[in-house]
């Protein structure tokens, strides 16, 4: 017997109230080999600012999750389906979020029984702030947290972060201006929920390395898919 291969749909969000003019986000759904069977793990996916969900590291985690038989959604914020450059106020982009989310579980046939949230950037923030709220999670993982502004280590800005509950996931890279390591690791030790730190050598704020560090972008994206993966596994069987 032929197993079917991991498929991927154009999806639609319809947004709970209008946003630029637009009624609806476009998202890119990836389902697994044989869903609903299984385990039935999903994530949802959350783009940064001045990015939408087209971008490189964004797409690729979403093609592989997606292969390693996880239900993967990834969805455009309002501001960029509008090709707007400033992105939209936190309400807006934590309405959109819990709408993405609902959107797996409109067939409760084929509704996930775990549910992770991840976010590159801005949209780690917003996936951090809904952690903290009712929205329930199995975990969350954080690319590039945007901890403070760009070289201010003194102005952190993280109250979303101490109200996570569920396990939270970091994945820095070592020429971040937006998110100093020893700044985060002490804001780690505040934060209630156990969380896990992973450094990307060489990787600034979006995880691209420069050609003299004798890395490649296709290694930074493996090794964050294996870190994402095996934490992942390691949450559902704790």
């Amino acid at each position: 017997m032929v197993e079917p291969s991991a498929r991927v749909e154009q999806v639609k969000i319809s947004l709970p109230e209008p946003v630029h003019g637009l009624s609806e986000v476009s998202a890119v759904l990836g389902v697994p080999r044989w869903w609903p069977t299984g385990s039935r793990v999903s994530i949802v996916l959350a783009h940064g600012a001045g990015s939408d969900i087209s971008d490189p590291l964004m797409e690729y985690l979403h093609r592989e999750l997606t292969e390693r038989r996880f239900l993967t959604l990834l969805f455009n914020f309002p501001f960029a389906e509008a090709k707007k450059r400033r992105p939209d106020p936190m309400q807006v982009l934590r309405r959109t979020y819990r709408a993405a989310i609902a959107a797996l579980a409109r067939d409760p046939t084929a509704a996930p029984a775990h549910l992770f949230l991840g976010g590159a950037g801005l949209g780690g923030q917003v996936a951090a702030d809904l952690a903290g709220s009712r929205v329930r999670i199995d975990g969350l993982f954080l690319l590039g947290f945007p901890l403070h502004p760009p070289g201010k280590p003194d102005e952190v800005k993280a109250d979303e972060l101490f109200r996570v509950v569920s396990p939270a996931l970091f994945l820095q890279g070592t020429r971040d201006r937006r998110c100093d390591l020893d700044v985060l690791r002490r804001t780690r030790a505040r934060v209630g929920a156990p969380t896990r730190l992973h450094v990307c050598q060489e990787a600034d704020h979006r995880f691209k390395v420069l050609k003299k560090s004798g890395r490649t972008q296709e290694e930074v994206r493996a090794e964050l898919l294996s870190v994402i993966d095996e934490w992942i596994q390691k949450v559902l069987e704790a």
